[in-house]
């Protein structure tokens, strides 16, 4: 991730919290953020990648990330966020999703961005570069089969 940042998250409307999506937005990359709620329920990070890098990611990761061990699902579901209505920062707003715990982030009706766990952005990231690097367009492929085919065997160079 190129960009962190420590966004403090006080009031529903904070500018702190809506500069920093505005960041992610502009500068179009991942940005790690993290946010210290008050009343000390501690520090939570998240990766905040924007919705265009997000959509080349999952287009190229070939599954989804892993579920948690079935030992975790007791504790995920008593940690299931309630419904509630959308958070809004100035011109964005944010839609938590009850199922993945991933939280889109909107601005003037269009997904902008995305909040992630910095667990699974990385696994994108990753498991995105992997199935690209090693992809070749039926073109290229073609391409490369001839430049095979033109070079003389090992031994006779």
């Amino acid at each position: 991730m190129g960009i962190r940042t420590d966004v403090v998250v006080a009031y529903q409307v904070n500018d702190e919290m809506e500069r920093a999506l505005g960041l992610a937005e502009a500068v179009g990359e991942p940005v790690g953020v993290t946010f210290m709620w008050e009343g000390g329920k501690g520090a939570e990070r998240a990766v905040l990648v924007p919705a265009a890098t997000l959509a080349l990611w999952e287009h190229w990761a070939p599954t989804a990330f892993p579920a948690s061990d079935a030992g975790d699902e007791d504790l995920a579901a008593a940690e299931e966020p309630e419904l509630a209505h959308p958070a809004e920062f100035g011109a964005f707003t944010l839609f938590r999703r009850r199922v993945g715990g991933r939280t889109a982030v909107a601005r003037e009706g269009v997904v902008v961005a995305e909040l992630l766990d910095p667990d699974e952005a990385h696994w994108l990231e990753e498991e995105a570069r992997n199935v690209r690097q090693g992809f070749m367009d039926p073109k290229q492929k073609a391409a490369f089969e001839e430049f095979l085919a033109r070079q003389a065997p090992v031994g006779e160079q």
